[in-house]
């Protein structure tokens, strides 16, 4: 399985100089605890659920006032969207974060994957392998 199975298309967006009020509104209709943040076509950053927590609400910032590009996370990491769920596990466990940027090669933004997708994505692939597995040992044919 792709990562790129995980996210939702077309991918939750939003602009820097909106509104985190805005922000929050399209990441609730999505579903989804972080979007992209682009101008234009170009990623800028990445806002989720933890920077609206702890940059607006924690600092008693109003959000209908607070433009994203001043909370939004800009370091953002990314991958290619036919990556597997166990090279964004490893990236998000060794950068310490819960939501990548999945890109396509000319880098236009293409999803957002979160930690509990690819997480989810990986457990039911070792349940698959495991059946397998059984299925294998369970067989009764030569030399069984």
């Amino acid at each position: 399985m792709k990562v790129r199975q995980l996210v939702q298309s077309p991918p939750t967006t939003v602009r820097s100089d909106q509104s985190v009020f805005e922000a929050v509104k399209s990441m609730e209709k999505a579903n989804v605890g972080a979007a992209a943040v682009v101008d234009g076509k170009k990623l800028v950053g990445v806002i989720s659920e933890r920077d609206v927590m702890v940059r607006v609400v924690g600092a008693k910032k109003d959000p209908a006032k607070t433009k994203v590009r001043t909370v939004m996370t800009k370091s953002v990491r990314t991958l290619r969207a036919d990556c597997g769920p166990e090279e964004a596990i490893s990236v998000m466990v060794e950068n310490h974060i819960r939501h990548v940027v999945l890109v396509n090669r000319s880098r236009r933004v293409l999803g957002v994957a979160s930690a509990r997708d690819v997480f989810q994505a990986r457990v039911d692939s070792l349940d698959d392998q495991v059946r397998t597995l059984e299925a294998f040992v369970g067989e009764d044919g030569h030399g069984g």
